[in-house]
Parts: C-alpha cells; structure tokens; sequence
C-alpha cells in the first residue's frame, strides 16, 4: 500500500494499480495520528470510497507535496545517518583520506557498522554516522527546486531511502512508512575537512511521491539519474535494504530515538538511510537547472526536482537588544 499527499489538502491511497483519493481526511498526519490515538495499523483507518486518481498524473503535474508533513514545521526534524551502504566507504574515503594516513575516520566509521551494524535481535549494534538536516521547513515536496544557499560550494543529490515516524502520547516512535529522499548536499564543502560534514548536511531535501506503508524490502533496485537541458548527463544504479547496508534499520532507528529529546509526543521524525551512489563521485559537477531524478519500482512515481542556487545574502550580523 501507498499513500500520497495533495500540496491543496487531500490524501491518496494506491493499492497495486487502483488509487483513489479518501474521503474526510486531508492529511498523512491525521491518518497516523488516528492510528496511533487507536492502536491499530493505518490501513484500518482509511474510510472507504473516494474517487479514483491518477498518482503519476498529480506527480508529473506537481500537485503531490512530501507525503508527511508537520502542522507545525518546527516540530517536524529531518536527520539521517550515513556510511550505512556496502560500498559507501569508498567515495567517502577518497574525499577524507590523507596522504599520511593508512585509514580515514570515514572507513573507519564504515568498518564499525561492517562488524557490529547488524546485531541479534534485541542487542545493540555499532552507533552510525548522524547528521541534522533541518527542520520540516526544508522538506521540499516534489516537482519544486532544491534551493542551494549562495555560498555553497557545490549541490548534488544522495538518492537514499527515508523513514517517516511520529511519537506516541507514551514517546513510542511509530513507523508510518518509507520514501524516496533525496538527501541534497554540498560534497566539495565535506571535502575539505570532515569536520565540515556538518555544514555540509544543512541543506534542503525532498520525499516522495508515495510512501511506502509497511516493512521495508530487503533488496532495492533503483535509478539515480541528472538531467541537464532534457540531456542525461549521469546515470546510476542504486542498491538500499537491509541486504546492501551494514545495519539494520532496527539498530539505526535505535541509535537515532535513544535519545529522549527524540521521543516528543507528537513529533515527526524523518530519517534518512545513506547511500552508495553519488554524482559527486563520477566527477559530475551540477548546475542550475539540473533536474535529479531518483526511482525505484517498488515506490511507484519517481521523485524529481531541479537544482536552484540562490542569491548570497552575504554577512550576516546580530542586533545586540
């Protein structure tokens, strides 16, 4: 089952290739919130009936926003947790490893997930890689740009998989269902120290179109393409699911809500998985106009969204009160 969102309020439900938008409710907020006041599934919350849509219709017309959205943005925390990827080691090792060193932190950080990411059940395996993106203000919806900051020094996409959560009134985070994401960043800032790892991850991302309700599949097969002037100028496979990742998503989701500012009944979380697959990598160099384009069949309509640099607002002062 999928469900899709309406940037003009309504939700949408797909099962197979019937999709028909539910009366009553308007948001993938509400659905959950209902499911998780009543203990039960969100598939035993959707109302009956409803006229049918077009998903990839709405999609390519730019009329589906994220999936899941917070009525308060604030409240709504965009995160997620990388060298997670069998094989993401290695761009990443490239950019950090120095001349005088055997080992980076970075392949370091990836051999601790190899050994000790997929722990038995109910252990603890190995912390991963965080960082914070923002909050749900920079949650960009399908079909609209990825605003790059003026001072940025580079915009590429990290076609990744991401989990939805919102927070039980009891602090339980419950699992609405799985996105595509686009986890934007600035690689050549990251690659002039790994401490600016960082400021590299404060960028905008984008979800959707549909969520995928329920486990996540094991093995993901998806497509990682750059459009420039209707061109392709970069085309990638992708691998995600717990039989290409060195964690589970059980210990990554741990690592993420042991901390109890993360347990804030009502809040929604979305946590972004890694990747393997970056443009940066192959010596692609985006431009404005760019349009990244990430797919996968088992989340039906493909995400896309083209690369915008901002104006740089230039030096930034405080107001002393």
């Amino acid at each position: 089952m999928h469900l899709s969102e309406l940037k003009a309020g309504g939700v949408i439900v797909r099962d197979g290739d019937d999709a028909r938008l539910i009366p009553a409710i308007k948001t993938v907020y509400a659905l959950a919130e209902l499911a998780v006041n009543k203990g039960c599934k969100i598939a035993d919350v959707i109302p009956d009936g409803g006229e049918p849509v077009d998903v990839a219709a709405l999609a390519s017309e730019g009329k589906l926003d994220v999936p899941v959205r917070h009525p308060e943005p604030a409240r709504m925390y965009l995160c997620g947790t990388g060298l997670t990827h069998l094989g993401s080691a290695s761009t990443r090792n490239a950019m950090h490893a120095a001349a005088t060193e055997d080992v980076s932190d970075s392949m370091k950080m990836f051999q601790m997930g190899v050994e000790g990411g997929k722990p038995a059940d109910g252990a603890v395996g190995a912390q991963p890689e965080w960082f914070y993106k923002g909050p749900g203000t920079e949650a960009v919806a399908p079909g609209d740009p990825l605003l790059s900051p003026g001072f940025a020094l580079d915009g590429g996409e990290e076609p990744e998989i991401a989990g939805f959560y919102l927070i039980g009134a009891d602090g339980t985070p419950n699992r609405i269902g799985f996105t595509l994401s686009n986890e934007f960043s600035d690689h050549v800032t990251e690659r002039i120290n790994y401490l600016f790892l960082a400021h590299s991850k404060l960028r905008p991302a984008s979800f959707g179109p549909e969520l995928l309700v329920g486990e996540l599949p094991r093995h993901i097969e998806g497509r990682s393409r750059i459009l420039r002037g209707g061109e392709v100028i970069f085309d990638q496979p992708f691998v995600s699911g717990e039989d290409n990742m060195s964690h589970t998503i059980a210990n990554l989701e741990h690592h993420h809500f042991k901390y109890a500012p993360f347990r804030r009944a009502g809040d929604l979380h979305v946590h972004m998985f890694g990747t393997a697959t970056l443009s940066f990598g192959a010596g692609v160099k985006t431009e404005d106009g760019d349009v990244f384009e990430i797919s996968a069949p088992a989340f039906g309509a493909p995400l896309r969204n083209a690369l915008q640099t901002q104006a740089d607002s230039g030096l930034v002062t405080t107001r002393t009160l």
